[in-house]
């Protein structure tokens, strides 16, 4: 599939984009492991999402739906799962592989993970070397990548970690490894990432600490059932966010939207570079900090983003540097080195897009310098990137030629009715089968 766009545009209206992923993925992963029906509503139908639940129901977990948002998870317990019958297929979702091999590692039964082509070049060693240290046995391939062999009934034991680089995804498959493991089990980040896990686990009602960015559990509890409301992710929020500050006229209300102080590093970068954003209604549900979100247009200006921001806002970049493409001066982003080990490497991704479009630019090991200025037109690769594909679309807005986004079939994994959406709210976009 591929999507093209018409130059121009006013982005206006009201809108809730869907689910938020991350939290998708984990009232899946806790719900089967507790005790009880969890029902979980706002649930994001993406393909990321869906690979998740079909690993659980292949682990003998009965799940309902998802039906219009609404699942149910029917819980075996902390020791209930079941071996599958052939490997675990992740499809393009580094979260499921990452956060699942944690659970795998306490099994009592072997396990492969596997994914299609995009992923199974992604690095796994970040989650291997830590789950090795608290006696799981998991292989990948020579370089550390997909599938991975875990192997069951190894009989884990508390670790404490420090964390080489702040990652929520390794954070998160650590702690699910503790709990199965023998004694205290404990993380040190180096920045804060997003919290999604813990919030979770004490809403699942076990015990997690967190004290000077170390976050602890006690292994061999239980998890309780709950219910789950699921705010829009602001991760596919952001794409609107920018559309509405970057196309004159524009004026757009977000509803619902998650506002995790651990995600909202896009608010706070826009809002450096003079966006017009404004938090409405802020309420808690679940545990998750919502809001309603609205945004004006306003004209941008570049700016050296703050390093405290980067692993606030990681997987926002795209959408940042097409901001930063429509902005006066100058943006530079350093301390991103892990944009390169995304579903693509999104530095050079970006990079070559804004080229193709003829904004100047400057690739750095961790970054990129941005040089606002006129927007053209041109045939953009995405290389099977979703959030490749969504920065470009709104790229569009301010655009002085057609634009052709090519390979946007996993736009699904995030963003299902993106385009129509887009549309609906005054993007000139159109998506073609290929």
């Amino acid at each position: 599939m591929e999507f093209q766009l018409l130059p121009g545009g006013v982005i206006s209206g009201e809108a809730r984009v869907p689910g938020d992923k991350s939290i998708s993925h984990r009232s899946i992963m806790l719900g089967a492991i507790a005790e009880g029906t969890t029902r979980v509503s706002g649930f994001l139908e993406g393909e990321d999402a869906l690979a998740t639940v079909a690993a659980f129901r292949a682990m003998g977990v009965v799940i309902d739906g998802p039906e219009d948002g609404e699942v149910a998870v029917h819980g075996v317990g902390l020791n209930g799962l079941q071996a599958p019958a052939k490997p675990l297929d992740m499809g393009n979702s580094g979260t499921s592989m990452r956060l699942i091999a944690g659970l795998l590692a306490g099994q009592a039964f072997d396990s492969e993970l596997t994914g299609d082509v995009s992923l199974c070049k992604r690095p796994m060693g970040r989650v291997m070397d830590p789950l090795r240290l608290m006696g799981a046995s998991i292989e990948g391939s020579a370089e550390g990548r997909p599938p991975l062999r875990v192997h069951g009934g190894q009989g884990l034991r508390g670790i404490h970690y420090d964390l080489p680089m702040a990652s929520a995804q390794v954070k998160s498959c650590v702690l699910l490894a503790g709990l199965y493991a023998q004694g205290r089990t404990s993380v040190t980040e180096p920045a804060p990432t997003r919290d999604h896990t813990e919030r979770m686990l004490r809403g699942f009602g076990y015990a997690v600490h967190r004290e000077d960015g170390v976050i602890s559990l006690e292994g061999g509890g239980r998890l309780g059932a709950t219910e789950i409301d699921v705010p829009a992710d602001i991760s596919s929020a952001a794409f609107f966010l920018v559309a509405a500050s970057i196309a004159p006229g524009s004026d757009l209300l977000l509803t619902h939207v998650g506002i995790n102080p651990t995600r909202i590093g896009v608010i706070n970068i826009l809002g450096l570079m003079g966006a017009d954003i404004t938090l409405k209604n802020h309420r808690e549900v679940g545990g998750e900090p919502v809001a309603d979100i609205h945004v004006r247009y306003a004209p941008l200006h570049g700016i050296e983003i703050p390093r405290d921001q980067v692993h606030l806002a990681i997987d926002e970049f795209p959408a940042l540097f097409i901001a930063a493409a429509c902005a006066s001066g100058r943006t530079v982003l350093r301390g991103a080195e892990e944009l390169r080990v995304k579903e693509s490497d999104r530095i050079a991704a970006m990079a070559e897009g804004l080229n193709t479009l003829g904004v100047r630019n400057e690739v750095l090991e961790d970054g990129i310098i941005i040089d606002g200025g006129v927007l053209g037109g041109g045939v953009i690769h995405t290389y099977h990137d979703h959030r490749i594909a969504m920065s470009f679309a709104v790229a569009a807005l301010r655009a002085s030629a057609e634009i052709r986004i090519l390979d946007c079939d996993h736009v699904g994994t995030s963003f299902p009715g993106f385009d129509a959406l887009a549309r609906g709210l005054g993007l000139q976009i159109s998506a073609r089968v290929d």
